[in-house]
């Protein structure tokens, strides 16, 4: 489940393995690992909308989330 600054929530479908997969590529959590991260969730038919603004917010929330993951993946391994 994704929570965006106004506490919009939206669930997303295959999360979690893209972001195990992308920690497992050694992908730095940058702007460009973001991206990628939108593009895997649209090959997995998640809605992400096209409109520019629309995608800064979810690639924040999204590198948000991974740098969450990251950490959590370096404190556990």
């Amino acid at each position: 489940m994704l929570t965006f600054p106004d506490n919009t929530q939206i669930r997303v479908t295959g999360l979690v393995e893209i972001l195990g997969d992308l920690y497992a590529e050694g992908r730095p959590a940058n702007e460009t690992t973001a991206e990628e991260i939108l593009d895997r969730l649209e090959t997995k038919k998640n809605y992400i909308p096209s409109s520019d603004r629309a995608r800064r917010e979810y690639a924040y929330v999204l590198l948000k989330e991974y740098r969450k993951f990251f950490a959590s993946q370096v404190k556990d391994g």
